[in-house]
């Protein structure tokens, strides 16, 4: 694994005068096998794959991702199909980013070495856990120091100026600006606002920044892309799973237009 898979990636888009596409699956939804198919459809769009790793009470995460966890629980999704599923991608997509997000429980109970190692053969890059603050991460990081992986912040709009500090001085890979103030896939807040905060955010740090949380429409992206270095999606490309229970072919067909369509949005006119 390359530590530098990430950079690489947002330099190779900054070359290409546009923002990464960041895109969201729940590993495992509707069941094992479809996820493979559906990630393999979503990183042909996807700079960077962001795979959830399904938990039982995903607290920071809107109604649609939540099912998402529930589906995959249900169809007996494990640890080991994360790391399945992660492998597929990587090896279908060697340069692409892919970063695994979920809560503290997961890599908690398997114990944060191990499971660093484990994400670390399957070729991860970076982790993003939501509920392990940077005051309290100096374990966690550590594991994943030791593994060569990145440890990716988020960044609230309510979050005081001095964990804005410290999440700029400890990250890793990028820090993930959340757009809004509440759970994933609620409507995303004003555009000049985050510009604002993501502009500020630069001058804190030298990492790259990308903005997710109720980005929805193309116009949004387009609009995020204009200023941020990647745009996380996920609700909008969980509901094609939902959406179309039952039919993996309709599935597949209705992420790959999405995913297609947002791209093409974010890459529309940007300022060179």
């Amino acid at each position: 694994m390359s530590l530098d898979r990430l950079q690489s990636c947002f330099e190779r888009c900054r070359s290409e005068h546009r923002a990464a596409l960041v895109g969201y699956l729940t590993a495992g939804d509707p069941n094992p096998a479809s996820s493979e198919k559906l990630l393999h459809v979503l990183s042909q769009q996807a700079d960077i794959v962001e795979i959830g790793m399904p938990f039982s009470d995903p607290m920071a995460d809107g109604p649609t991702i939540q099912a998402a966890s529930e589906r995959a629980l249900a169809a007996g999704a494990k640890m080991r199909d994360v790391f399945h599923l992660t492998m597929s991608v990587r090896k279908a997509r060697p340069e692409a980013g892919i970063v695994l997000m979920g809560y503290a429980n997961v890599a908690y109970a398997m114990g944060y070495e191990h499971f660093a190692e484990q994400a670390a053969l399957a070729g991860t890059d970076g982790v993003l856990i939501v509920d392990i603050p940077p005051e309290e991460a100096g374990d966690f990081d550590a594991a994943l120091k030791a593994h060569a992986l990145h440890s990716i912040r988020l960044v609230a709009p309510t979050s005081s100026p001095e964990r804005r500090e410290l999440a700029a001085k400890t990250a890793s890979g990028f820090i993930y600006y959340v757009s809004l103030t509440g759970i994933t896939g609620a409507e995303m807040g004003a555009v000049g606002d985050i510009r604002t905060q993501v502009e500020s955010l630069h001058k804190q740090s030298g990492l790259p920044i990308c903005v997710g949380f109720g980005i929805k429409t193309p116009e949004q992206a387009h609009a995020v892309a204009e200023f941020a270095d990647g745009v996380v999606i996920g609700s909008h490309f969980v509901t094609c799973i939902a959406e179309h229970s039952g039919d993996e072919s309709a599935m597949l067909a209705a992420l790959q237009k999405n995913s297609a369509t947002m791209r093409a949005a974010m890459n529309k006119g940007r300022a060179t």
